[in-house]
């Protein structure tokens, strides 16, 4: 059966009808579905010939999610924060990478099913990440832009670009006061740090692009419908962030919940109406299955139930890694932070357990070391949470760089990154500021 399993393709590549090409292999096959954090690390962490990895993902790149919101405001361009993940495997010979998007998986045969084609498994491991969650708010959800993806952020930047474009030429002040007006639902650390970013862009990039009118034209406001912005750390980080945000004249509107976006105006729970061409949702997120897993070990949130050792509940030779797994215990009753460390860890751990079970070697639960929080809000201001140390400003924004340049992939990456954040540094210029195409929401272009 193994033989069979292994054969999609034979020595000269072709292909058997309906499956993807496969290089032929003795070896037990591994499907990883997903090349982000937890796909990247595990890739990476089984140098053993003794199994055969096919890494799939809809992409060809892997992306480094907590920057998405600097290609957003023009302060860096995508390729400085994506990596072709052929480039990264290319010195792991067991592993072999196909572009492809996974619709189902049939564990009863241990088949999974893509848009290119077939292809078996003996162990399927899933790391598929998450996607933005609108909470069933349809009307959001058609108008709005999430920021989970590079084209979520090209996306960002075009609508804002060309908003403001056209906020130049309106004489209509309502369209133009929506045109300039800026919400971001979500006081997380994604919804802070794109706050702090467009802040900076008003303050100091508008009154030089756009002369014709004030800056203060330019409003930003935070929705959080908690009590309190990062409400995931401390209370020092999350106060220290509010007054930081305030100074940037960024205006936080707490217990508010999001209801209705047609476009042009968002609504409140509370009954509070902003006019505004720009809504960006960072909110909430669920996980991205693929169709085929049992509904009672999918959880709230979208996410996969696993064991102490992230293996599905229910199957045998079915795991879960990353924001998608969700290991349930006393500890951690919501399972692990969905962020970056976690899915890592959880991809170095698993593919551990892999070379252990092969040697024969007794495994471990996985425990998760956490190395803190940190999140940035504008330029040289930052907030941190490691161990029992809570600090902000400066002396945390140094430590939020170093942390970020460093876990970025790639020599020539760090350097382009490094090299950017040094010039805007001194400068507080953006140069990426291009209209390359037209935004468009549901294939209708905006400003019609």
């Amino acid at each position: 059966m193994q033989n069979q399993k292994s054969s999609n393709c034979s020595t000269n590549l072709n292909c058997k009808t309906d499956f993807i090409c496969l290089p032929p292999s003795k070896f037990k096959r591994i499907v990883v579905i997903g090349g982000g954090f937890a796909g990247l690390a595990f890739a990476k962490k089984i140098k053993n010939k003794n199994f055969q990895i096919i890494l799939i993902d809809k992409n060809n790149f892997h992306q480094f999610q907590p920057l998405l919101y600097q290609v957003a405001t023009s302060g860096l361009e995508p390729d400085s924060i994506a990596f072709p993940l052929r480039k990264q495997l290319s010195n792991y010979k067991n592993v072999t990478f196909r572009l492809a998007e996974v619709l189902k998986i049939e564990t009863s045969t241990n088949t999974v099913y893509t848009n290119k084609g077939l292809l078996t498994y003996d162990f399927l491991v899933i790391g598929t990440g998450t996607t933005t969650n609108f909470f069933g708010l349809k009307s959001v959800e058609e108008n709005s832009l999430g920021l989970k993806d590079i084209r979520d952020s090209l996306n960002i930047r075009h609508m804002m670009l060309q908003n403001l474009e056209q906020a130049a030429i309106t004489c209509d002040t309502n369209e133009r006061d929506a045109l300039t007006n800026f919400v971001i639902v979500g006081g997380g650390p994604a919804g802070i740090e794109m706050a702090g970013a467009l802040a900076e862009f008003c303050k100091y990039i508008l009154p030089k692009d756009y002369p014709e009118y004030p800056s203060s034209i330019m409003k930003i406001y935070l929705v959080e419908a908690s009590p309190k912005i990062l409400s995931v750390m401390s209370e020092n980080a999350s106060s220290k962030a509010s007054q930081y945000l305030q100074d940037l004249n960024v205006e936080i509107l707490l217990n508010e919940a999001v209801v209705d976006y047609d476009g042009k105006m968002v609504k409140t729970k509370s009954g509070k109406e902003i006019y505004t061409r720009n809504l960006i949702w960072a909110a909430g997120v669920k996980g991205q299955l693929p169709e085929g897993l049992d509904s009672n070990f999918i959880i709230q949130g979208q996410r996969i139930k696993t064991n102490d050792y992230l293996k599905v509940e229910g199957y045998n030779n079915v795991f879960a890694m990353g924001d998608v797994a969700a290991s349930i215990s006393a500890k951690t009753p919501k399972g692990h932070p969905q962020v970056a460390q976690p899915a890592i860890q959880q991809g170095a751990y698993l593919a551990e357990n892999f070379l252990k079970t092969i040697k024969n070697k007794p495994l471990q639960p996985f425990i998760y070391k956490d190395k803190g929080s940190l999140a940035t809000v504008g330029k040289r201001k930052a907030v941190a949470d490691i161990g029992n140390l809570k600090f902000s400003g400066y002396a945390a924004w140094l430590v939020w760089s170093f942390v970020h340049l460093m876990s970025i992939s790639g020599f020539k990456n760090k350097l382009l990154v490094g090299l950017n954040w040094a010039i805007s540094y001194f400068s507080y210029d953006k140069s990426n500021r291009l209209i390359i195409r037209n935004f468009k929401v549901n294939n209708k272009e905006t400003n019609e």
